[in-house]
């Protein structure tokens, strides 16, 4: 049943497109009517990128897998915030409103979550600046790009630390851009309300300053009126049974979430940039469980505001050097605000504290040598400090030291440890990139990283390509990139006491996780073959396909430090180690195809079919099957526009049965229990060059046919392994330029 709703889907997503076709073939309109067109495909080709090598290039010279995605096709496919971009690629698995700290998770050709995915603005990270999880969701809104680069595969030989599964790379406008103004306002389902603005000036003296932001907030849908079977009253009880709330006097569920973010960039010339970025995101951490083993209340959030603020320096030392001198600081902290309700907290607060900043200096050189040859080089040095307090039972004081903060743990006369950290990195990286004729060319680097704590690490990179004609360019690559371990991973303690103690007098500790500095680099290594074919000026067919090896996996494992806590026994602790190992091979498809019907009707399709096969050992000797994966997905967009006054763009996504966290059988491998999986249709209209041609009108439909679905989640028996998903929602939104 469930496989003939995908098919009925489908089939209304492809009449769709066959309607919107033959309404187009059947139109005319006077010959000197001005058509307002994206970019040619082969325009799109020629793009520059400088992601995949930190130089400008265009998609044939670089042996990387990289997608660009430009300001048109951003705001066509409304593509609204980093979230519903990454959603819409190919070989991505996007599980929307699981995770209780960072919301959304996300696996990238086999990595699993945000940590392993390195995310820039204009080359600089705006992710977590000490390593780690962190929430990519609205917070993320696209409002200043000018054009988002997605690189495939390992770059660690470029960027250091966590550019494991990729890296993402919002571009923005440099100062002899766009200066236009403008403000989008929106409101629609579930308490759903939008605003973002851009604005700038610029100076005949080459000064430049441009300014914008967004604000966010949605009430989201009440998901036990939508899923009543997986939203029962239950007794809001401790892990000893006492009822603190019965099931009769239990609340609604609630899921609200709410962004802003602010974005300031200055340019003098093209010699000196500097910029700032703040994101702050505010969710639930009831966000994935179950009724019974937390309250939804609303007063009970995750809270994580990100700071950047970064300045570079562009010159030349000779006729053929160019050079940048890089500052960049970054602060991202959880509000001391931020409280856990639930049953690991026994039904009271449970305040969270974190704390990670990063200070990094960078000099890069690029040398082209000869017009074959070609030398990027740079050196730097980088500064991390780190707090982890967690399950507090007052808010964290920030005006004192975390030595000072004078907490105990709940039901004890012990002092709460909280663990912070300071360490340093110098790197060193250089990559020699040469065409040897018109035909072939390659790329050889290599990254020397020194870490303060856990020494050494070397990634190299190889690559080719091979332009065997206008219509195909083959490519190849070797890379190896590392994954720090974060501090949320070495630093983070947390557990429960229920007052009780043993017959030695010690306090008894239940469910604990407790610190392991000594963690190692997670260390990865990745063959990726491409195929890019142009059989016609309006066609484009990429084959992607990729295999990977990940050792040293951070993973969580027994600890025997029963006595990690002076004064306490602690129960069956636990401690994230280096034990498991993780290989995937894997296959993405992406086709695109550019039509014009006549003068008056145009359109682009778009889609991508992926596969994917791998297995996990956690570090009990078994290979088990991958988690959080959807072993093949296929996508599918149009966009179809009248003239340059009406745009109609649909969306299907078809995700097949997904792992997720929990396994099938621990003494029956290899399998995981699997979500279902699902197809949803989203539909985005929208009508241009209204109230004298300034505004545009946008309807966007999610969830067109008010699927029930639901992503795969965790592994615990106190969450949701199947977590439901939004009904079908609308957004209203008009966007006024100046």
């Amino acid at each position: 049943m469930r496989h003939t709703s995908r098919f009925v889907h489908i089939a209304a997503f492809l009449v769709f497109c066959q309607t919107a076709w033959a309404a187009g073939a059947g139109s005319s309109v006077a010959e000197d009517v001005d058509q307002l067109m994206p970019l040619s495909l082969l325009e799109l080709i020629n793009l520059p990128v400088v992601t995949a090598s930190r130089q400008l290039e265009t998609r044939d010279q670089t042996p990387s897998h990289i997608l660009v995605f430009t300001r048109e096709q951003i705001r066509e496919r409304r593509y609204n915030n980093l979230a519903d971009l990454l959603e819409d690629l190919p070989g991505v698995d996007f599980m929307r409103g699981t995770k209780s700290s960072a919301f959304n998770n996300l696996t990238v050709q086999g990595h699993s979550g945000p940590n392993k995915l390195l995310v820039m603005m204009d080359g600089v990270r705006i992710g977590n600046p000490a390593g780690g999880n962190f929430p990519i969701a609205e917070n993320f809104a696209l409002y200043p790009a000018r054009q988002v680069e997605v690189l495939f595969g390992p770059a660690a030989a470029l960027y250091g630390a966590d550019a494991v599964a990729g890296v993402v790379n919002i571009i923005t406008d440099q100062g002899d851009g766009t200066m236009d103004s403008w403000v989008s306002l929106g409101s629609g389902a579930f308490g759903n309300t939008e605003t973002s603005f851009m604005t700038g000036t610029r100076t005949e003296n080459g000064l430049a300053l441009s300014l914008g932001g967004h604000w966010q907030r949605a009430d989201r849908a009440p998901l036990n009126n939508f899923y009543p079977g997986d939203f029962p009253r239950k007794d809001a009880a401790t892990f000893g049974g006492l009822v603190l709330v019965p099931a009769a006097k239990r609340e609604a569920y609630v899921g609200g979430i709410s962004s802003y973010s602010l974005f300031a960039r200055l340019d003098l010339d093209k010699q000196v940039s500097a910029g700032f970025y703040r994101n702050v995101f505010r969710s639930l951490t009831s966000t994935g469980d179950k009724p019974e083993t937390a309250l939804y209340l609303e007063d009970a959030r995750w809270i994580t505001q990100t700071d950047t603020l970064y300045a570079k320096y562009r010159f030349d030392p000779g006729a053929d050097v160019s050079a940048e001198l890089a500052l960049d600081y970054a602060l991202q902290t959880v509000d001391p605000a931020s409280r856990y309700f639930n049953i690991y907290t026994g039904f009271a607060n449970g305040f969270e504290y974190t704390r990670g900043e990063r200070l990094a200096l960078e000099q890069n050189l690029n040398w082209r040598v000869s017009t074959q040859h070609r030398v990027q080089a740079g050196l730097g040095v980088q500064k991390y400090a780190a707090i982890e307090a967690h399950t507090l039972p007052s808010p964290y004081d920030t005006t004192k030291d975390a030595a000072d903060q004078g907490l105990l743990y709940p039901n004890t006369t012990l002092p709460l440890a909280i663990h912070e950290a300071s360490y340093s990195n110098v790197s060193a990286y250089g990559q020699v990139q040469s065409d040897w004729n018109a035909q072939w060319s390659t790329m050889a680097g290599v990254r020397v990283d020194r870490h303060s704590s856990y020494g050494t690490s070397v990634n190299p990179r190889l690559g080719a390509v091979w332009r065997a004609n206008p219509q195909h360019v083959f490519k190849a690559l070797y890379a190896e990139a590392f994954r720090a371990p974060s501090p949320e991973e070495s630093l983070s303690s947390f557990g429960s006491f229920d007052g009780t103690t043993t017959t030695a007098g010690l306090y008894r500790g239940t469910g604990f996780r407790v610190a392991n500095l000594d963690l190692e680099p997670e260390t990865s290594k990745t063959l990726s073959l491409t195929w890019d074919w142009r059989p016609a000026h309006d066609v484009n067919l990429v084959a992607n396909a990729f295999h990977s090896r990940i050792k040293n996996l951070i993973v969580t494992l027994p600890s025997t430090a029963v006595n990690a806590i002076a004064g306490a026994e602690l129960i069956n602790p636990e401690s994230k180690g280096n034990a498991g190992e993780q290989t995937q091979t894997g296959l993405d498809l992406m086709a695109r195809y550019q039509f014009r019907l006549n003068r008056a009707w145009s359109g682009d399709l778009w889609g991508s079919a992926s596969w994917i096969n791998g297995k996990i050992n956690e570090g009990d000797g078994i290979d088990w099957a991958l988690g959080f994966v959807a072993s093949q997905k296929y996508k599918l967009g149009a966009t179809l526009r009248y003239l340059d006054k009406i745009s109609v763009t649909p969306q299907l996504l078809w995700i097949g049965d997904t792992s997720n966290g929990r396994k099938k059988d621990k003494n029956l491998p290899p399998d995981r229990l699997e979500t279902p999986g699902y197809t949803v249709v989203n539909l985005h209209l929208g009508w241009h060059k209204l109230l004298g041609g300034k505004t545009t009108l946008w309807l966007e439909l999610h969830n067109l046919f008010d699927t029930r679905y639901y992503a795969a989640h965790g592994a615990g028996s106190r969450t949701f392994f199947d977590m439901p998903q939004q009904p079908r929602s609308w957004m209203l939104s008009l966007d006024h330029r100046f």
